[in-house]
């Protein structure tokens, strides 16, 4: 995997937004990546597509190297933070991708700059109703009639927060490679030295409780109509999912489609989970030059 150097961006709200960047070329693609990662995990991508655009990959606020001097709740606020490093950059026209929470902040995005965003590519993306969290019992199954909803609450979850929260905290990258490997490489895993550096980018977020909170109160849709800002997003949107995500299930990919109608195209990876970046990369290759030239 080739290492891209960083480069850093203060905003107006005083944070530093890290990022990296490759390629040149009239034409832009802005890389937004997922939950317990940051933008090491496009390197592999941005090395076979640099000598065909020009691609700027941040790292969200409190991930990777970008810093978190304050907390936030929502998906927007790290979607505004975007919005002004492209400002610094000069970056008018682009296309966004997004991967799994990821896609929640280029939708975000494309209703805040429906003008510069040409094309909107949600993989495996956070669905229109956000990510759904439950309560837990002494055994530590889910209560399905009991929401998690207050971010006291989600701090203190015993099973999908404190784990990784541990984790981080002992820089236990044993405990977060059997995390990954149940859930995101469940089919494949990443070669020894591309899995540390993924590894070493996942013990850098800060953000963890701020990120589910924002999860599970992200809606595209409340009393069965949309959500006014998201009428706004003009751009075509890609819809890409694996048929087996144990992260976010393909039935998400169905009513994102449903949710844009006409607006939207869905690609299916059959047999991929949740990062077909790993599970099947020459068919993510392929199918990302179909849909970005």
């Amino acid at each position: 995997m080739k290492h891209y150097p960083v480069y850093y961006q203060e905003i107006s709200n005083g944070e530093t937004i890290a990022y990296r960047k490759a390629g040149s070329g009239d034409q832009t693609l802005l890389l937004l990546h997922g939950n317990m990662s940051s933008s090491v995990f496009w390197q592999t991508t941005m090395e076979h597509i640099e000598s065909e655009i020009q691609i700027i990959a941040p790292d969200l606020r409190g991930f990777g190297d970008s810093t978190y001097v304050s907390t936030f709740d929502s998906l927007l606020e790290l979607a505004l933070d975007i919005e002004d490093l492209l400002k610094h950059l000069k970056i008018d026209e682009f296309i966004v991708l997004g991967w799994s929470t990821g896609g929640g902040v280029a939708l975000e995005l494309a209703a805040l700059l429906k003008k510069q965003v040409k094309k909107v590519i949600l993989l495996d993306s956070v669905g229109v109703n956000g990510f759904t969290m439950y309560k837990k019992d002494e055994k530590g199954q889910m209560l399905f009639d009991q929401l998690l909803t207050e971010k006291a609450d989600i701090a203190k979850d015993p099973v999908q927060v404190l784990p990784v929260l541990n984790a981080y905290a002992t820089k236990d990258k044993a405990m977060l490679q059997m995390i990954w490997n149940a859930t995101i490489y469940s089919k494949k895993q990443p070669d020894e030295a591309e899995y540390d550096a993924y590894l070493n980018a996942m013990l850098k977020q800060r953000n963890l409780v701020d990120i589910d909170y924002s999860l599970v109160h992200y809606a595209m849709r409340k009393d069965g109509k949309k959500v006014e800002r998201f009428t706004e997003i003009t751009a075509p949107v890609v819809v890409m999912h694996g048929t087996d995500d144990n992260i976010v299930p393909y039935q998400e990919a169905l009513d994102m489609q449903a949710y844009f109608k006409d607006q939207a195209k869905l690609v299916t990876f059959e047999d991929v989970g949740h990062s077909v970046m790993t599970d099947a990369f020459e068919l993510w290759l392929e199918e990302l030059r179909k849909t970005i030239f």
